[in-house]
């Protein structure tokens, strides 16, 4: 189905399906397993592979010589784009938002921020009192008058050809070599373009897997609202029936404080797949939404005959920056 659509080959695909043994005996609840997305190749790995590999073609379709981008400081999304363009030859510039009240040095220069500069990506800070997005249009204009072809990438990728790489996720967990089947799917969700991509890909697929997506920003209904427009443009484009409203589901309670701010809950799942499985997880994003699965199978949210995939997005080229919040 997505074989009309370009795509520039940047991952290791398909990436694995693993059981958590260790981790479901652990628990006590339905059988566990985790979708690899965090080994797709690419610059330590993460979901943001899948989606360039489609957005990337746009790219090079409108002759671009300069790819923008908007992320937290932090952002996976940006050093994932950052390596890229350095594989493509395209210049990038990323914009960065400090969503912290409180940086430490660490956050602040370790990490992503420095991988970002190793793949020789420019960034540049954006005032704390000025919208991300206008700023970086700004920034565009800037360099047009430089003599420069730029191109936006959203924040996460998150827009209809991202999402072309989340449906072909969705291929790959119901055409698993394993003939393994799933009951729900659990991911973070955030930008919204990875859960939005699957939701489309269930509907593509017409798989009557359960998809949960753990908030780690929004409230339940912001979120819900943001991935079933994502999903429905997406179907919209590729000309497939669109997603019901409930196909989106998302639970909130995870965030804590706010985004990026560490939590307990965080790091004690952090601590139980690194300890029980040897897999990083990461501070913002997996480690939240790992963080909620726990808590849904100890409320027998889950039957024990249920069959639970966790996407793990990847993230851990992060932890260095965040060795503060684990003293």
């Amino acid at each position: 189905m997505l074989t009309k659509f370009q795509r520039i080959d940047l991952g290791h695909f398909p990436t694995r399906i693993e059981y958590l043994k260790n981790i479901s005996e652990e628990l006590n609840g339905p059988q566990i397993f985790i979708k690899r997305d965090d080994c797709t190749g690419l610059a330590t790995g993460g979901n943001k592979t899948r989606k360039l590999e489609f957005i990337l073609p746009d790219v090079i379709k409108n002759n671009a010589d300069l790819v923008v981008t908007v992320g937290a400081i932090q952002s996976n999304h940006a050093r994932q784009t950052a390596a890229a363009c350095a594989k493509l030859g395209i210049k990038c510039l990323i914009v960065l938002e400090q969503r912290l009240a409180e940086a430490p040095e660490a956050y602040m220069n370790s990490g992503n921020i420095f991988l970002n500069k190793v793949f020789g990506a420019e960034m540049i800070l954006c005032p704390k009192e000025r919208d991300v997005k206008e700023y970086a249009e700004e920034i565009m204009e800037e360099r047009k008058s430089m003599g420069f072809n730029p191109y936006f990438i959203p924040v996460g990728g998150s827009n209809h050809l991202g999402e072309l790489g989340y449906i072909e996720c969705m291929r790959e967990i119901i055409e698993n070599p394993n003939k393994d089947s799933f009951t729900h799917i659990v991911l973070a969700t955030g930008s919204g373009g990875t859960h939005a991509g699957l939701v489309a890909g269930k509907t593509l697929y017409q798989s009557d897997v359960k998809i949960i997506g753990i908030s780690i920003k929004d409230t339940k209904s912001k979120q819900e609202n943001k991935v079933f427009q994502l999903a429905q443009h997406c179907c919209e484009y590729v000309g497939c029936k669109t997603p019901t409203r409930e196909d989106v589901v998302v639970v909130d309670g995870y965030v804590g404080s706010g985004y990026a701010i560490p939590t307990d809950g965080m790091r004690d799942a952090l601590s139980l797949m690194a300890t029980k499985e040897a897999i990083l997880l990461d501070p913002v994003y997996t480690g939240k939404a790992f963080d909620g699965l726990i808590d849904l199978v100890r409320k027998n949210h889950f039957n024990s005959s249920d069959r639970v995939l966790f996407l793990h997005t990847g993230g851990s080229a992060a932890l260095p920056a965040f060795e503060w919040a684990f003293s």
